[in-house]
Parts: C-alpha cells; structure tokens; sequence
C-alpha cells in the first residue's frame, strides 16, 4: 500500500511535497460547460453571452504584487508575508541604485533579448511595474528568485508536458508570490490561486481534509491544462493570461465590446481594472526574475535546506500520530504537507506524504507504531463521525455508540427496512421488542450491528 518515491533537494520553507509526475491523476473527459468551450469556435462564444456563467467559476483575483506594499497589508496578508520570509535571509539583498534613471531603450533592450514565445511588449505600465517590482520590492524578488531555483522546474517539465511557452512559469510569481499555501479574501488557493470550481473541474481534490490546490506538482499539472484549453480558444497567449486572471466570460465580453477585435491592447480599456494590469505585471515578472541581478538584488541566501523523501499511503493518518512518533515537529510536517487541511491524510486511496529523508527509514519500520499512537482520539473516533455523516446522508439514520437508530417513514414496512441495512426483520423485531409486524411512521427503530 506504501511506495517510496526518490529522494529530492528542497528547502523547508517552500512546504512542497516530491511525488512522481506519473501519481498525478489525468481527469476524466469533462462534461462541464467551462471544458466543454474547448470545442467551440471563439467567434461563435462572442455571439452569445452563455458563457458569463464562467466568471462565477474563474473569478478575478488581485494578485499579490497589489499586496506588496507593506503599509496596505491586512494582519491575515502580513502573516502570509511574514511565512514567506521566515525561511530566507533578504537582509543584504537591496537594489544598489536607482533603477528609474536606465532609459526606455534598456528595458525594451532587455525584454526583446528573452527567448520567448510570448509577446513580451514594452510601454509605460509595464515600465511602472518594472519599478514596482526592482525598485519597491527587491526584497521579495530577491526571496522568489532564490525559490525559483526549486519550483521553476517543477513549472517547466510540466509546461514542457503540455507544449506551453516555458516563460508561463512565471505565472505564479504574480498570483502567489511563490508561496504554496497563499490565499486570497475571494478564496483562491495555491500556487497558481485556484478557485475551488476551477480547482475541481480539472481533478483537484478540495474538501475539509484534503486541499490540492496546495500541492505544487498537482495544482502545476492543472494549471497547464486550463491554460492549454485557454490557448485552443484564443490562439493569443496575452488573451489566454487575461483570462486566467478574470474567467472567458470578461475576456469575451471585452472582444465584443472592441468590436470583434482580439488583440489584448485592443481589448484593454473594456477589461476589469485588475486584468488591465495583469498583463503588464506579467510582463514585468519576466522582466525581474531575469534581470534582478542587473538592478543590484541577489538570490536570498538559505538559512535551512533539507533533503525530503515522499510516501505513498492508504492508510488514514493523522500528522500528529507520525509527530510524536518520529520526533518531528507539527510545524516541519505541516510545511511539507500544505493540502491536508486538518492534518489528516484521509485514507481509503493512496495519499503522499512528505517527510525528512533521514525520517522514512524510521517511518518504514515503525509504521505499526504510528498507526496505533493515539489512534482512539486522532483517528478512530473521527472515522466515526464520517461514518456517521455517511450513514445519514444515505438512510436518514444516525449512529450513536454502535447503534444505529432509524426514523419510519411512511409506506416503510419491516421488510423494506431489513433490506436498506442488511439485515433480518426477526433481527428488527429482537432489537426492538416488537411482538408483530406492525409500525408506526415517526416512532425509531434500533439497528444493532
């Protein structure tokens, strides 16, 4: 049930999990509106407005360059702010001089001279992004260009995967910041800032125990196929990038209300205000985490790398049972394994679990041992509840210390009942002390099994 995966170089504080490409689950063809555009014709989506439904799916996002000056930060943003700096030292990493003296000709110089796919233009909004990002903020470039080193490659091999321009890796820069367990106040998520529709139209599991959305390999294998859907409609990838940001339906909208034209900087003053910067901003991205070194901002050095290893498991774990059974901290486990939402890997099909290198070993041969660490209080009694939950999402019943009690409805007869849980009426009538057939709607039945 368990599969030891190889051993990865990663720093604690990118709180990534290694896993294969090959346990990422491909979705099954999906019949929702949103996948099913990928067969239609663009000029056939402008004529009608059945796709503004999609906004609610894909809602606009301000990215977290907006977060970026400190004095605007909510405490839950400078918390986030505070995560991604703990691990990093940026005390030395400033820019050494003044970066709104180069000329025009140099930033437009720069960007022609990057191997890319994309049309990386130049104008006044992206050189007033560029500024933003080399000049107010070098702290965080200096911090992203040093995570870049980890997550980078991860994008690419699946960007690669997918045909996509190489430079899309830069994506997450402007949506998260690089940090895999960011969150936005619409309730996005992760690396990429998924909404949960999204995230679970393209596979993610998002629930109350398990958000992948937070699992880098994951949430980067769905990101390229929402972006290589985007492309088949557009054919444009300045379009495709607005809509990531603001859903099909604005980007639609704003091509009509440009009469039909589709081309970004066409389409510019009919998009959300948000979008309008978008693209710019990515521009910009491309621009630092190229370029950082020219405006005075190096890599922040490392103050922790660890050498982690994954496992594969169906078991139902609780982190605090690996915790105090292995003697790492819940702190340490926690940022290497960000989808589990309560520390639980729920069991029932296979899960990844992250762990120091030196560490699986010990798990391998104390497995026993984890499993049966308070098991009553963190794993057993909870299997309960859901099991409870289930039981009434299905028959109406409830299930208190192994009894389950059910409510006649009418038209229920004894038999009908023994059938729904799989017993005997002369099994109902010995719970119940009932002497014949007869019931009666709205009295409880016990089922002792």
């Amino acid at each position: 049930m368990k599969k030891i995966l190889s051993i990865v170089f990663c720093f604690v504080a990118l709180c990534a999990q290694a896993q294969t490409l090959d346990s990422i689950a491909q979705p099954d063809s999906l019949s929702i509106d949103t996948m099913s555009i990928d067969t239609l014709a663009i000029d056939s989506m402008l004529a009608t407005d059945s796709l503004e439904m999609v906004e609610e799916v894909i809602a606009p996002v301000v990215p977290f360059y907006e977060l970026w000056d400190e004095n605007n930060l909510s405490d839950i943003e400078m918390r986030s702010l505070d995560w991604s700096l703990r691990w990093l030292d940026t005390t030395f990493c400033e820019a050494v001089y003044d970066t709104t003296t180069l000329p025009d000709s140099v930033y437009k110089a720069r960007l022609q001279a990057l191997p890319c796919v994309i049309e990386l233009p130049y104008n006044e909004r992206v050189r007033a992004f560029i500024v933003r990002y080399v000049k107010r903020s070098p702290k965080q470039v200096a911090r992203m260009m040093r995570m870049g080193e980890y997550y980078f490659p991860m994008f690419e091999e699946s960007l690669c995967r997918y045909n996509l321009p190489d430079e899309l890796k830069y994506l997450p820069v402007i949506e998260s910041a690089l940090n895999p367990t960011a969150r936005s106040h619409v309730g996005a998520a992760g690396l990429w800032q998924f909404m949960p529709a999204t995230a679970k139209l393209y596979g993610l599991e998002v629930n109350s125990l398990v958000d992948e959305r937070m699992d880098p390999l994951r949430a980067t294998d769905a990101a390229c196929r929402f972006l290589s859907s985007m492309y088949t409609i557009y054919q444009d990838w300045n379009l495709v990038i607005a809509a990531y940001n603001c859903g099909s339906g604005n980007v639609n909208k704003a091509i009509r209300r440009a009469g039909g034209k589709r081309d970004f900087w066409d389409i510019y003053p009919y998009l959300p205000r948000e979008t309008r910067n978008y693209v710019p901003i990515f521009i910009a991205a491309n621009y630092a985490m190229n370029y950082g070194d020219e405006h005075g901002i190096c890599k922040a050095p490392i103050e922790k790398i660890m050498l982690t290893d994954t496992i594969r498991t169906a078991q139902r774990i609780h982190l605090e049972q690996v915790s105090a059974t292995l003697d790492i901290s819940m702190d340490e486990l926690r940022r290497l394994n960000p989808q589990y939402s309560r520390d639980i890997l729920p069991g029932g099909s296979m899960y990844t679990l992250c762990l120091p290198a030196d560490k699986v070993g010990d798990y391998i041969d104390m497995e026993q041992h984890v499993m049966a660490y308070k098991a009553d209080s963190l794993i057993n009694n909870r299997r309960a509840e859901i099991d409870q939950a289930k039981m009434t999402s299905i028959t109406g019943a409830y299930r208190i210390n192994g009894v389950t009690y059910y409510t006649i409805k009418r038209g229920d007869t004894l038999g009908g009942i023994a059938k729904k849980f799989h017993c005997t009426v002369k099994q109902i009538k010995q719970w119940n002390n009932l002497p014949n057939d007869n019931i009666r709607e709205g009295k409880k039945l016990k089922i002792c099994k």
